[in-house]
């Protein structure tokens, strides 16, 4: 994709304004940092006033300006429209380059002073002009990139902390609401009544203690804060250590777990970041499942690979084609009949997939409403 520039030639010389803009007509850059090439749009005024009513009516992006001018000078136009140094490329502004045949030191100084971005002498090559075009075209689109890389950056974040609220809104409002009632005792006497209102508050502030815990580790994963140690993992080891820390769980819904897998598998890789895969996938799988369901958690190297390729496999209640489009975003949560009284960040998935993007894998999921679900981890052997 293309950026047009606009560049007005400000000089009361016809052939020097033919000149600039027979050399700039054609011409087009590449910068690194930016998709597609840059071009030229080329206006031109014959005088400072011509010039002063143009920039008045829409900024160029850069200003090509004669220093001498029939009624004022360069430096003149300069004071009338402001600024044209570097600083003004970063809040997208125009750009100005001195153009003159008195080529002296206090010159450019001077022109540098009034806020003057850069200095062509006369007479000047065309190579010479397409270099000075260049510079100062690559500091504004360079300048547009980061600005608007810093505005995506504040919608993300307000988006981000507008979900976080949200979400942490409904279980704050019900541990208010059930401390309210034990200190205004309005359940009467009946202390059953209290331990279940605090049972209830228990498992909301455990659900905002996850919560954190995920936004910790998603925090760390995005910054590239996270400290990892690459090793050679005992992958069976690390799933039974996770299978074994959802045992409890497990049985409160007389869910059975089961692990299959080709002993010993080996992958190069940071053992906490398998553990968080293992740990999302089969605590998922559990809450998702209906009592008396099975969780199959398949392990396997692929052999003409050395891929490490994990599958965690339930019995649950499943989810539709729509359901499963979205299910890997940020505080994604499925939410239906069957998942209303289901507690969740909705960051558990984002998790695992941005791991396994740090392995150069993916996740993926196959699942059926009313007949389980598989995910499916595959890392890629560094």
């Amino acid at each position: 994709m293309a950026d047009t520039l606009r560049i007005l030639v400000v000089d009361d010389e016809l052939g020097m304004r033919l000149g600039i803009a027979r050399a700039l007509r054609d011409f087009a850059i590449s910068l690194p940092d930016v998709n597609g090439e840059v071009r030229f749009a080329i206006e031109q005024a014959d005088s400072a006033e011509t010039a002063l009513d143009m920039i008045a009516e829409a900024r160029p992006d850069i200003l090509l300006l004669d220093y001498k001018l029939p009624s004022m000078s360069g430096l003149e136009v300069l004071d009338h429209v402001g600024a044209g140094g570097a600083a003004n490329a970063a809040a997208g502004e125009m750009l100005t380059i001195m153009v003159t045949a008195y080529a002296s030191l206090e010159t450019a100084v001077s022109a540098v002073k009034r806020g003057a971005y850069d200095f062509l002498a006369k007479p000047f090559t065309p190579d010479e002009l397409r270099s000075t075009v260049r510079k100062a075209a690559g500091r504004l689109v360079l300048a547009k990139q980061a600005r608007k890389f810093a505005q995506e950056k504040r919608q993300v974040r307000f988006e981000f902390i507008s979900v976080l609220a949200h979400e942490l809104k409904a279980p704050l409002g019900a541990v208010e609401g059930y401390l309210n009632i034990v200190k205004d005792r309005s359940a009467g006497d009946d202390h059953a009544v209290y331990e279940r209102i605090i049972d209830r508050s228990l498992i909301r502030i455990s659900g905002m203690r996850k919560m954190i815990a995920d936004l910790l580790d998603l925090t760390r994963i995005e910054s590239g804060q996270k400290q990892r140690e690459l090793t050679s993992v005992d992958i069976i080891d690390a799933a039974q250590a996770v299978l074994s820390n959802n045992t409890a769980e497990a049985a409160m819904q007389n869910i059975t777990l089961a692990l299959e897998a080709t002993a010993p598998i080996s992958f190069n890789a940071d053992r906490s970041e398998i553990e968080i895969i293992l740990n999302n996938l089969v605590s998922n799988a559990i809450k998702y499942n209906r009592d008396g369901g099975r969780v199959d958690v398949r392990i396997r190297n692929d052999g003409q690979k050395g891929d490490l390729v994990i599958s965690v496999v339930d019995t649950g209640i499943g989810m539709s084609p729509q359901e499963t489009a979205r299910l890997f975003s940020d505080f994604v949560r499925i939410r239906n009949e069957k998942t209303k009284n289901i507690l969740g960040s909705g960051l558990g998935l984002s998790i695992v997939r941005k791991l396994a993007t740090l392995y150069g894998g993916d996740i993926s999921v196959s699942s059926q409403p009313d007949a389980g679900s598989t995910f499916t981890v595959v890392l890629k052997q560094s």
